[in-house]
C-alpha cells in the first residue's frame, strides 16, 4: 500500500484516470473540481444510463427543467438541453488540462441516440449534429463500435470529429475500429488537412466479460474443475490482446507515416471497470491494466476505492503471455469469447436504450403536468 495518492500515481505512470459519471450536484457543489485539482482526474465520460440515473434522481435538475420546458418541445429535446450544459460546464472546467496535455487530455464525451447504434448513416448524421451544438475542442462524440458504426467512425475522424468508440468487447472489433480511426485520418491526409487536432478513443468494456464468462464457466465446474481456476481472466485476457493489436498497428508503416504528419494515437480506454463480483477486488479492472498510454475510466465509487487500496504497478504486459494461455484454456472448454462479445455488444445497446426511453418518458410526463397545469 503506498503512502501517496495511487491515482496521482496512476498518472506519474502515464495511464490517465477518468470519471465514469455526472450530475449537475458534482458540477455545482465543487466536487467534480477536487476530483480534478487533487486526484489528477484528466477526463469525464458519460453515457445514457447515466444521464437517465443523475436527471432523474438529482434533485439540482429541478430549477433546470422548469426553466426549459415552457420553450422545449419535446422530453428528447429537453434531455439534450440538459445533457449539453453539464457536459460544457464539465470541459469547461477540464480544459485547462486539455491546454496543459496539448490535447492529450481534458475531455468530455457525448453519446449519440442508443437507438442509432445499428445505424451507421444515422449516427454519422446525429454525431454531426451534436458536434457543431457542443462547438469544443475538448469533447468526443460516443458511437458504438458496432459493425455498422465502423463507416460513420471512418467519416467522422475525416471529417476533424474526435469520437470516443464504445461498447468494444471484442479484440478484433477493436482491430476493426483502428484501422477506421487509420483510414478516416488517411482521407484526411489526402486532402492536406491537419491530424494533430484530431483525437479518439477505443473502449474497451471489462467486467461484463467476466460476468459473462464466469457465469458459462460455473456451469461447467461441477464436470471440469478446470473450469474455476479460469474464473475473473477473460476480461483481462481480452484486454492483453486488444493491447497487443494497440501496440501492432502503432508498428506499422501506415501508422508512422500518419504519425510523421502529426497523428495522434487512438487511445486504448479501459471502461466498466466496477467490479460486479464481490469475490474479486473492487479495484481489480484499475490495478491489473496499468500500461502507459492508456486511459481508465471509473465509476466514482471504483475511484474512491482507487485512492484507498490502489497500488500502482506496470503490470498489463505481463499478463500477455497469460493471456493467450487464458484464451485457449477457455476454448478447450468450449467457450467462444467471439459470440460472447456479440452477445455483449446486443445486451450493451439495449442497457442503454432501456434507461434512455425512461428517461424520456420521464421528462415527456414533466411536459404533459405543465401543458395540464
Amino acid at each position: 500500500m503506498t503512502s501517496q495518492n495511487p491515482l496521482l500515481e496512476l498518472k506519474a505512470l502515464g495511464v490517465s484516470a477518468w470519471l465514469d459519471d455526472i450530475s449537475r450536484t458534482m458540477l455545482e457543489d465543487g466536487s467534480l473540481r477536487r476530483l480534478v485539482q487533487e486526484d489528477g482526474v484528466a477526463g469525464l465520460t458519460s453515457n445514457p444510463a447515466i444521464f437517465s440515473k443523475s436527471i432523474m434522481n438529482d434533485p439540482r435538475y429541478a430549477q433546470p427543467i422548469a426553466q426549459l420546458l415552457p420553450r422545449i418541445g419535446s422530453g428528447m429535446a429537453l434531455y439534450e438541453e440538459l445533457a449539453l450544459a453539464d457536459l460544457k460546464d464539465a470541459a469547461a472546467l477540464l480544459r485547462p488540462v486539455y491546454d496543459s496535455t496539448a490535447g492529450g487530455d481534458g475531455y468530455i464525451s457525448m453519446e449519440v441516440s442508443p437507438h442509432l447504434a445499428y445505424d451507421g448513416p444515422g449516427s454519422l448524421k446525429e454525431a454531426q449534429r451534436l458536434w457543431q451544438r457542443l462547438s469544443l475542442p475538448n469533447a468526443f462524440i460516443k458511437i458504438p463500435g458496432t459493425q455498422p458504426g465502423l463507416a460513420a467512425i471512418r467519416d467522422l475522424i475525416a471529417a476533424g470529429i474526435n469520437v470516443n468508440v464504445t461498447l468494444l468487447f471484442s479484440p478484433e472489433r477493436y482491430r476493426e475500429v483502428a484501422h477506421a480511426y487509420l483510414d478516416g485520418l488517411t482521407i484526411r491526409a489526402q486532402k492536406n488537412l491537419p491530424l494533430d487536432k484530431v483525437a479518439s478513443v477505443a473502449s474497451f468494456f471489462l467486467s461484463r466479460i467476466d460476468s459473462a464468462v464466469d457465469k458459462q464457466l460455473d456451469a461447467l465446474t461441477p464436470r471440469q474443475p478446470a473450469a474455476r481456476a479460469l474464473r475473473g481472466k477473460a476480461a483481462i485476457a481480452s484486454a492483453a490482446h486488444a493491447f497487443e493489436v494497440f501496440e501492432e498497428i502503432c508498428g506499422s508503416a501506415e501508422w508512422e507515416a500518419l504519425a510523421a504528419r502529426g497523428a495522434r494515437p487512438q487511445r486504448l480506454l479501459w471502461a466498466s471497470t466496477s467490479t460486479k463480483d464481490p469475490s474479486f477486488s473492487p479495484v481489480k479492472y484499475v490495478e491489473e491494466l496499468i500500461v502507459p498510454g492508456t486511459v481508465n475510466t471509473m465509476p466514482l465509487e471504483t475511484l474512491n476505492a482507487y485512492r484507498k487500496v490502489g497500488d500502482p504497478e506496470l503490470r498489463l504486459e505481463r499478463h500477455i503471455a497469460d493471456g493467450s494461455d487464458t484464451r485457449e484454456g477457455l476454448e478447450r472448454l468450449g467457450i467462444d469469447l467471439d459470440a460472447v462479445a456479440e452477445q455483449l455488444e446486443r445486451e450493451g445497446v439495449q442497457k442503454f436504450i432501456e434507461p434512455f426511453d425512461q428517461l424520456q418518458q420521464w421528462l415527456e410526463a414533466k411536459r404533459g403536468s405543465l401543458k395540464s397545469a
